[in-house]
């Protein structure tokens, strides 16, 4: 059974809740997930009155970089899958004598 965030101490609680805040980057030309937007984390501290933000601040990149490796991983599962759809194609060789 997958662990929900009600499993974890109550830090990491506010460390999900907070990285749920920050903003999304996408790659404009690629469409490719970037990570989150970290230039808000200060602010979005200091406006729920965060008692350590550098705990929290620790903790939410551990859960980034958690959230960057599973998304690689989708990528390149989406990559490979379109790798073999391309190469199935049956290429047929005709052997002509002129």
């Amino acid at each position: 059974m997958p662990l929900s965030q009600s499993d974890f101490p109550s830090e990491v609680q506010v460390a999900f809740f907070m990285y749920s805040l920050l903003s999304d980057v996408w790659d404009g030309m690629s469409g490719m997930y970037m990570g989150k937007d970290w230039s808000s984390a200060d602010f979005i501290f200091k406006t729920y009155e965060v008692e350590n933000p550098k705990e929290t601040l620790y903790f939410m990149k551990l859960i980034e970089h958690q959230n960057m490796a599973h998304k690689a991983e989708q990528s390149e599962r989406k990559r490979k899958a379109e790798e073999r759809k391309a190469s199935s194609g049956k290429n047929f060789t005709h052997n002509v004598k002129g």
